[in-house]
């Protein structure tokens, strides 16, 4: 196998919803749903992975609404099932679920502040600190790649834990996790190998 590749994951972010447009945060798992741009985002970019030929043995999705509703239409393209992964739940909000940037902002004076300079500490308002959550990420990263050695995957995921995965893929600071920056309704490619791993391209969205 080249390089002694282990596993290719195709991670899919899932379309926009009323939170993400008004640039919320959120880790429901029952709220928000897609709005009418994410279910345009998501056809769009399932028509594009189908017409690239995306190779892919097993699809896998995080278990909130929207990242479900979009794993269903990239499943029913390739015309295969898909596998709910409880493990793969975006980062914990704690008391920012639901608040804009702004409110946060108002609320919660220097949180803001804390997850960009304090990837070890929980914040205030007891959301999950970065250190914390790419750890989360990357223990589950692991476990699906050593269940699909040879193999080429799709994870339906949020956008925080694709950010999550590329940190840990690549050994970026913790810190610099919010710089990473994923859209809606985008796809980003990790190659995984015996020591190492590439990010093939990342938050590819389809024209």
């Amino acid at each position: 196998m080249y390089f002694n590749r282990k596993c290719k994951i195709t991670f899919v972010c899932h379309g926009a919803t009323i939170y993400s447009e008004e640039g919320r945060f959120s880790d429901a798992e029952n709220y928000p749903p897609l709005s009418e741009l994410g279910v345009e985002e998501m056809k769009n970019l399932s028509n594009y992975l189908k017409a690239r030929a995306v190779k892919n043995d097993v699809i896998y999705t995080s278990p909130s609404v929207r990242t479900v509703q979009s794993a269903m239409m990239i499943a029913k393209i390739f015309k295969k099932d898909y596998v709910v992964v409880e493990d793969l739940k975006t980062r914990q909000c704690g008391k920012w679920n639901g608040l804009t940037f702004t409110q946060i902002q108002e609320q919660y004076p220097g949180g803001l502040e804390s997850v960009l300079n304090r990837p070890d500490d929980r914040t205030v308002a007891d959301a999950e600190s970065s250190n914390e959550f790419i750890s989360r990420i990357k223990k589950v990263i692991d476990e699906l790649v050593a269940q699909n050695i040879g193999n080429r995957i799709i994870i339906v995921t949020h956008p925080e834990v694709i950010q999550a995965a590329i940190c840990a893929a690549l050994k970026i600071p913790a810190a610099n996790l919010p710089k990473i920056f994923i859209r809606t309704g985008s796809a980003t490619q990790i190659s995984y190998y015996e020591d190492w791993a590439s990010l093939v391209y990342s938050d590819y969205t389809p024209l």
